[in-house]
């Protein structure tokens, strides 16, 4: 931008009247060079703000919450902003041409620009300032991780698991992960295709969020031709490869197609307010809130299918997805264990479960009343 309003004023020459900038080449060196520091000063506050919160999340609440600050909008515009101001008042600087005497080149409507972004600034400074105050509170954490979650949940594949592959198609090799780290995605429709093309059925061996080490394997493979028949053992490396990337790794978890690691940050932020160097109940009780939310959304609906079909319906690929069970176990098992002594974690969690089971479709009750009789059961050890 800074560079094309160089160009129109060189071709336009328009004079300082107007809302333009009016000054000298010394006025105009003078006033973006103000620009340039202040802009770094800006950048060097705002980053210095968002290191210390991050610091701060991580050691009040849990390191899974730092993603949350880092992919923010308006913590990434700001910076990106002040960044982009500096850039063009030094690229407008370099443009500015004369001395004291008033003769030379001013690229006023570039100059005018810089002003623009000053502005801008400063509007995305005051707001920066109180987005993150708001951030920082544990409620609106808490609250901003329970609605990624629900998000995730609604995208959840309906239908019914598959049957035992084993039963109607034979075992014919295995898609080993090509390298190490946490599996956040994959793209159904693409493995479907790859799968339909090869006259196969993928099974995904793990679920999504879990972490393998390279050569573990990825994918069993069902239907396909096996390693002695004729040019197979030429084209697997090809194939494997292909269905590799339609699979996405990364470092740590994401909530793109994990809905359980939504509950999995909950319950940490509640563990950790559980913990005798924290010792604050009442923000466990607020994760619990949100999950309780969460339970009576997963315990109203049929458990989700991991099935996908091709055009013709035939069976090309299952997602193993969580259940029931598994999304209570996170809920309640590690939180029950570090909480049943205080005085607000048991009836929170008896409520709950009182609720679920309220509400609970028939085939998700069993389920809801074992955990019942799991966190009504005496301790042994007292």
């Amino acid at each position: 931008m800074a560079v094309a309003l160089i160009v129109v004023d060189a071709d336009l020459r328009p004079s300082g009247g107007g809302l333009l900038f009016p000054g000298p080449p010394a006025g105009a060196r003078s006033f973006l060079s103000a620009i340039v520091q202040a802009m770094i000063a800006f950048t060097a506050v705002v980053f210095s703000i968002t290191v210390v919160i991050l610091q701060l999340s991580s050691s009040q609440y849990s390191p899974r919450v730092l993603r949350r600050f880092l992919r923010d909008r308006l913590i990434q515009s700001s910076l990106g902003v002040f960044v982009a101001t500096f850039t063009y008042a030094m690229v407008v600087l370099r443009a500015v041409k004369g001395g004291s005497g008033g003769a030379g080149f001013v690229p006023r409507v570039a100059v005018t620009g810089a002003f623009v972004l000053v502005l801008a600034s400063v509007a995305l400074f005051v707001a920066y300032i109180g987005h993150v105050v708001n951030m920082i509170r544990v409620a609106t954490i808490i609250a901003g991780i329970g609605a990624d979650t629900r998000t995730t949940l609604a995208a959840r594949p309906p239908g019914r698991t598959a049957p035992d592959t084993d039963a109607d198609r034979a075992w014919s090799g295995t898609v080993r992960a090509p390298r190490p780290g946490v599996l956040v995605s994959v793209s159904t429709k693409r493995l479907v295709s790859v799968a339909a093309e090869q006259g196969c059925l993928l099974r995904l061996a793990v679920r999504i969020g879990d972490f393998l080490p390279e050569g573990a394997a990825l994918f069993e493979v069902y239907g396909a031709p096996g390693p002695s028949a004729p040019g197979a053992a030429a084209t697997a490396t090809g194939w494997h490869a292909a269905v590799c990337r339609h699979v996405a790794f990364d470092t740590e978890r994401t909530m793109e197609q994990d809905a359980a690691f939504g509950f999995r940050q909950l319950a940490d932020i509640a563990l950790q307010a559980l913990s005798p160097a924290v010792n604050a109940p009442t923000t466990a009780v607020q994760a619990l809130d949100q999950m309780h939310d969460l339970l009576r959304r997963v315990v109203t609906e049929p458990e989700p299918g991991g099935c996908h079909r091709d055009g013709e319906g035939a069976l090309r690929l299952v997602v193993p997805q969580y259940r029931v069970d598994d999304y209570l176990r996170l809920a309640v098992e590690e939180i029950w264990h570090y909480g049943r002594d205080s005085p607000q974690i048991p009836g929170r969690v008896e409520r709950m479960l009182d609720d679920l089971q309220s509400v609970a479709r028939p085939e998700h009750r069993r389920v809801v009343e074992a955990w019942q009789g799991r966190i009504r059961e005496p301790d042994p050890g007292r």
